[in-house]
């Protein structure tokens, strides 16, 4: 059973909504400018504005089946195994990962192993997982750390800062 952009796009504006109106209900803290809200706002409105784009229709276009395309005369370049659906237990398994090892290793080297094993999965080649795994937790890290004042694992590498 396939369900319509238009239902699927208005259950997730429906969802941001709700996310948003249990953000507002959140208590402010006092001498902080950043709360308890923030976060759950943030995700309704990408939520919305996700929920927006699919009703009107926009990226439809990026869903056709790709062709395949003749690399030689003769041969047939084939897409990449999709391992039917094992991707599928990737992020609970890296969740399992990072809570036994996050301590140990820390957070910068346990975000770069999840990081590289999600790129690789997702088709990404060693040229994009090396940079993604090196920024990412990098960024992160900063925004945890310094915006949002929140203490990460240390493990075996120090935080830069």
């Amino acid at each position: 059973m396939q369900l319509s952009d238009k239902i699927t796009g208005g259950c997730l504006i429906a969802l941001g909504v709700a996310a948003i109106a249990g953000a507002m209900q959140q208590p402010g803290v006092p001498g902080q400018d950043v709360g308890p809200s923030v976060f759950p706002t943030i995700i309704g409105a990408g939520l919305v504005l996700c929920g927006a784009l699919i009703v009107m229709g926009i990226g439809a276009g990026f869903e056709e089946p790709e062709e395949l395309v003749a690399a030689e005369e003769g041969q047939v370049v084939k897409p990449p195994p999709s391992y039917g659906g094992l991707r599928a237990f990737i992020p609970p398994l890296l969740l399992v990962f990072y809570v036994l090892v996050a301590d140990w290793l820390g957070f910068l080297i346990t975000a770069a192993i999840m990081v590289a094993i999600v790129t690789w999965a997702m088709g990404g080649r060693l040229k994009l997982i090396v940079p993604m795994a090196i920024l990412a937790p990098l960024g992160i890290a900063t925004i945890f750390i310094n915006l949002l004042r929140v203490p990460l694992p240390e493990g075996l590498l120090a935080l830069p800062w």
